[in-house]
């Protein structure tokens, strides 16, 4: 196509959201002249689906659940006054709570200033919080934040390691809804267990944000904790960024929630409209939806050129990966839906996969994240009357007209600057795109039976695990191969975890299992040492 030609397509597909600074051009993309009208009644069926949602409707038939992370940034538009208030005075404690923490009337048991902020969490109770938090952070923000978000012992060792002597000053956020998640308890055993360590007293450093009635709620009363905030079922975690689970720690560290809660709101209110051409979410959604039924693309790479939105991918991936990756409709129809995400950052990208992007397989279309605003400040001259930010901007206009010159696709969504209004929008924006698209293609968008299956076969992993310590324990003079272990737990099927457990259990050697004898996997022997 001639440049020509692009411009008056981008000046013909160019949606702008004035409100929230966000543009969307979506004009790179290869939908046919008549998609957009053809789509018109499939997303007025959508648009309906969406407007029941907000109003109260289940939403998540699974588990018969409404979905309400709407709500959490327009309390009037919660189905209920109970529901209002309790958002509303959520919001008014987090802002009064780190207003409190900030000027030392909470303090640390030794009377001091919390400075440090940890957050123990996993999936949504983690990566919404990061990416904001990375996004809207300086060093002189009036705490600092830390995160243990997996149970790798060895990445605990290191935050604990990097927080040294302020942990005496660090207030630990433990998140999880259920208060059952594993990952999520064993970080805070490791932590609580470091903080008895150096005779810290955990629990007045600690709050809980968790469901009324959990697990976390019971302990986190029963041993005095400074806090509990709430987590409603009607949350997801991967759409919470607009609760206490993201705000929270968003108030801590000095971020204005205010505006991050008003961007949300206003990119909602710009995404409500029944139009599909002025609608951002809505287009957005449509773009995804004629790649994958169109063309089979359904890999979406996704590049901010920006630092401060290096963690946007991550976010994405969680968010768009868990909500659309579905192998049944809500009919029960095999449908193996999904789009998967992956990214980096501009101008990063230049020099790591754009060269398969642009000349490998054609199974993908790029979302460029643009802002125009450089830095606060001057900006020194890289070459005459040129600046860095310049060598930026040509780097993203390069390298989408490199991929447009071999018939690769691209979306760019561009914001004005990186502030706390904006980086509400941008969460709002993805989070209705997936509610849109989701109902395009009739899936459920807010349950997650992959994860839960995931979780089911770990738990049978350590209840084998704790079989085969049990055995070996029982008779320390056997020295026995995984196949032999294998039949006297009646667990014949898995042999090759019983390898693999103990293999690592040898290798770790502080739970008095060794090698007796052997190398290969078949022939290895172990036995409990004495």
């Amino acid at each position: 196509m001639e440049a020509i030609d692009l411009w008056k397509r981008y000046c013909e597909y160019l949606c702008n959201c004035e409100a929230t600074g966000l543009r969307l051009d979506v004009s790179r993309m290869k939908f046919a002249p008549s998609f957009l009208d053809d789509l018109t009644q499939p997303m007025e069926v959508a648009f309906g689906a969406m407007d029941a949602l907000e109003s109260g409707a289940i939403a998540n038939p699974d588990e018969n659940r409404m979905v309400g992370h709407y709500w959490l940034r327009d309390a009037s538009r919660a189905p209920s006054a109970d529901l209002s208030h309790a958002i509303e005075s959520t919001v008014s404690d987090i802002k009064r709570f780190a207003a409190e923490v900030h000027g030392g009337a909470i303090a640390t048991p030794s009377g001091g200033r919390f400075t440090q902020v940890l957050q123990i969490g996993i999936g949504g109770s983690a990566l919404g919080p990061q990416f904001v938090a990375d996004a809207l952070g300086n060093p002189d923000d009036p705490m600092q934040i830390h995160y243990i978000d997996n149970t790798d012992p060895d990445g605990i060792d290191r935050i604990v390691a990097q927080l040294g002597d302020r942990l005496n000053e660090t207030l630990s956020l433990v998140v999880s809804k259920s208060g059952g998640t594993k990952e999520t308890r064993n970080g805070m055993l490791e932590v609580a267990h470091a903080f008895k360590v150096r005779g810290l007293d955990f629990a007045k450093c600690a709050v809980a944000i968790t469901g009324e009635g959990s697990a976390l709620d019971e302990l986190s009363k029963s041993r005095g904790w400074l806090k509990r905030f709430p987590m409603w079922d009607w949350v997801g975690g991967r759409t919470s960024q607009m609760s206490a689970v993201g705000l929270l720690p968003a108030a801590l560290c000095g971020i204005d929630i205010d505006e991050l809660l008003s961007g949300a709101k206003a990119m909602d209110e710009c995404t409500r409209q029944h139009d599909l051409r002025s609608n951002p979410a809505a287009l957005l959604a449509a773009m995804w939806y004629d790649a994958a039924k169109s063309r089979g693309l359904r890999d979406m790479v996704v590049i901010p050129y920006k630092d401060r939105l290096s963690l946007m991918s991550r976010y994405l991936q969680q968010l768009i990966m868990e909500s659309l990756g579905k192998e049944f409709d809500l009919d029960g129809n095999v449908v193996e839906e999904g789009i998967s995400v992956y990214g980096n950052k501009g101008s990063t990208d230049q020099h790591a996969y754009v060269q398969q992007l642009r000349e490998g397989m054609n199974n993908f279309y790029v979302t460029f994240v643009d802002v125009l605003s450089d830095r606060e400040g001057e900006s020194i001259d890289a070459d005459e009357s040129i600046k860095t930010g310049d060598y930026l901007a040509g780097f993203l206009l390069g390298t989408r007209e490199a991929l447009t010159e071999k018939d690769r696709e691209s979306i760019t969504i561009q914001i004005d600057k990186v502030n706390a209004h904006r980086i509400g929008a941008l969460i709002a924006l993805y989070e209705r795109a997936v509610g849109l698209y989701a109902f395009l293609v009739r899936i459920n968008a807010y349950h997650q039976p992959g994860v839960e299956a995931g979780k089911r076969a770990a738990t049978e992993v350590l209840d084998v695990q704790s079989k085969v310590l049990t055995y070996l324990r029982d008779h320390p003079d056997q020295a026995m191969s995984a196949a032999e272990l294998a039949e006297c737990i009646q667990k014949p099927e898995r042999v090759e975890w019983i390898y693999k457990i103990l293999n690592r259990l040898a290798h770790n050697g502080d739970r008095g299992v060794k090698v007796a004898s052997g190398q290969d996997p078949s022939d290895t022997r172990y036995q409990f040492a004495n």
